[in-house]
């Protein structure tokens, strides 16, 4: 991707979104954890500004990049952390409502590299409840912003939301 002044001023205008986001992924980390918010959004930013195939469209799109590139972030800082560790300190997130900004849903702690690789059996099912997923959880954002992205009815989008986060409970629980 050329960052180009139009990306540069779509980060400025995500950036605080972003910032939040991270902050919640971190609160979740165990104490210690080397990556802080800023460090998290900082090293999707250079990421995103490596890859020169990706193009966004508006400001929704590019944050939903940009959620991509912090979920890619979050799991190769914990697979070497794990390697590392030899496999006995692995990071754990939490799969809920709340970081999508619904406070009702109970937390249910996850391996983040559990959830990697159950998103990569998920998306040989259905690519689009893994779609949903990254927008939701990484990019943070509502059933209808994803709606309005994939083209899709709320209803729709509601519906894969809960299959996925079922499927994916059941997964990597087991």
């Amino acid at each position: 991707m050329e960052f180009n002044q139009n990306n540069s001023m779509l980060l400025q205008s995500v950036y605080p979104e972003l910032k939040r986001l991270a902050s919640i992924y971190m609160s979740r980390e165990r104490a210690g954890h080397t990556l802080c918010p800023t460090a998290l959004v900082n090293e999707a930013y250079l990421k995103m500004c490596s890859n020169q195939d990706i193009k966004s469209e508006d400001k929704q799109h590019f944050l939903a990049i940009c959620g991509r590139c912090i979920r890619q972030v979050l799991v190769e800082h914990s697979r070497v952390k794990n390697a590392l560790k030899r496999g006995g300190d692995r990071t754990f997130m939490t799969l809920n409502e709340e970081v999508c900004g619904n406070q009702r849903e109970t937390a249910r702690d996850i391996d983040i590299i559990a959830l990697e690789e159950g998103l990569k059996r998920l998306e040989c099912l259905d690519a689009v409840q893994v779609r949903i997923v990254e927008l939701r959880f990484f990019s943070g954002m509502t059933i209808e912003e994803i709606a309005k992205l994939l083209a899709l009815s709320e209803s729709t989008i509601k519906r894969k939301w809960t299959m996925a986060r079922a499927w994916l409970y059941k997964e990597i629980r087991q």
